[in-house]
């Protein structure tokens, strides 16, 4: 079965999601639970470099989202499905450097729109908005 780069970015956030409450659990086990993978389907290699990447650049991608932080923020006080949707979508930046960078901000609002609400998605668009200006070619 193959699976949209939308349908990816939505199981490695629901993965990426839940090792933050579990660090210990098996991401095989998480992907076929959030792709409903039958017995002898395997997840999308792209979703593995995803989640990996994220949990192997977590303390980079924290550093440049606290530097989008105001008012004594902290990553600490981000609720945690902003953090992790601002994680994807600053890995896809800064390392999937094919992806359009219009692209991967859309996609990081669309996840917003599902998991989190419109004042969040408003700040997720200002940290990506920002860190794209910043770093644009």
């Amino acid at each position: 079965m193959s699976f949209s780069r939308h349908t990816i970015r939505i199981a490695a956030f629901q993965t990426l999601f839940a090792l933050i409450n579990n660090p210990s659990a098996d991401k095989g086990a998480l992907y076929a639970e959030v792709l409903k993978l039958g017995s002898k389907e395997t997840a999308p290699q792209y979703l593995d470099e995803l989640v990996s990447g994220v949990q192997e650049h977590q303390a980079d991608l924290d550093a440049i989202i606290s530097n989008y932080l105001t008012n004594n923020w902290t990553i600490d006080r981000l609720a945690r499905p902003n953090l992790v949707i601002l994680r994807i979508a600053l890995y896809e930046l800064q390392y999937e450097k094919e992806l359009p960078a219009p692209i991967v901000i859309n996609e990081a609002l669309e996840l917003a729109k599902s998991f989190s609400d419109d004042k969040s998605r408003r700040f997720i668009n200002g940290v990506l908005g920002h860190y794209e200006k910043e770093h644009a070619n």
